[in-house]
Formats: structure tokens, sequence, C-alpha cells
């Protein structure tokens, strides 16, 4: 290995920073930070609501994963809320849930599809699981999500 090759492997690669796509990551999380000041986000695990929590969510966030079975999960949201935000990661586990929920909550959760589909597209299979989006966000942005910077 020649002086040169090993001085470019000590650097830090350079990763540049995508505004645009940074901005329109952070719209569409604000857009779901007001949307849950009124309506419940249900996300797969723990580590997904400590993810929301860290870049600034408030609202009440729900964890699939408490114990319960689909169906019995999907009786107890359809008795306390009319609309929730189905926010469950879409790698291939995820979406087989995303399905088994959805036709369970029918009628509660389309209103906020959209949502889910915008960050997987602006998320481009760099990550698959909520919990990713704070660090994608690091990477692509060189800052940290916050919602202070939302507020106004």
């Amino acid at each position: 290995m020649s002086p040169h090759d090993r001085q470019r492997r000590n650097k830090k690669e350079f990763v540049p920073i995508d505004w645009e796509r940074a901005e329109k990551i952070r719209e569409v999380l604000h857009y779901l930070y007001e949307i849950n000041k009124f309506v419940p986000i249900i996300v797969e695990g723990r580590r997904d609501k400590k993810a929301l929590r860290e870049i600034g969510f408030d609202g009440e966030i729900i964890i699939l994963h408490s114990g319960k079975s689909i169906y019995e999960f999907s009786e107890t949201i359809a008795n306390r809320f009319e609309k929730v935000v189905l926010l469950i990661d879409w790698d291939e586990k995820g979406e087989e849930l995303y399905s088994k929920i959805g036709e369970n909550l029918q009628g509660m959760w389309e209103d906020f599809a959209s949502i889910r589909e915008l960050l997987k597209i602006l998320c481009q299979k760099e990550i698959l699981e909520i919990e990713e989006i704070p660090s994608l966000f690091q990477r692509i942005a060189g800052q940290s999500l916050d919602v202070k910077q939302w507020q106004e």
C-alpha cells in the first residue's frame, strides 16, 4: 500500500451534505410532529419510540410489541382512538406487520399513510427502520434533528 493510499484510508470518508433531501425529511417529520399533537403514532418497538422522543416528539407514541397479539392490540387501539398514524418499519417484517395492522384498523390510518411512504422514499433504502432516521439525518445534513427548530 502506498503512503498516499494509507493517508486516504486514515482520513474519515467525506459524506456530502444533501440539504434538499434533509429539508424534505425535516418537513415530513414536522408535519408528523404537528399531527402527533392530536393523533397517536404506532411504532414497532421501543427503539423507534425512543428515536422519535430524541428528536422532540411529545405526543402519544404507542409501541406495537407490547405482549398482545395483533388482533388484541388492534382491538385496544380501535376502542381508544378514532385515528392513528402507522409508522412501522419498512423492512420485510415491518411491511408484513403494517399490512396486518392496516387490515385490522381499516378507516383509522389511511389519511396518514402518505407520511410513511414519503419517509421511505426520502430514506432511499439507506435505512429500513424508524429508529435510524435521526442518524440518517445527521449523516446527510451534518446536524441533528431538533423539534425546537420547528416551533415558532
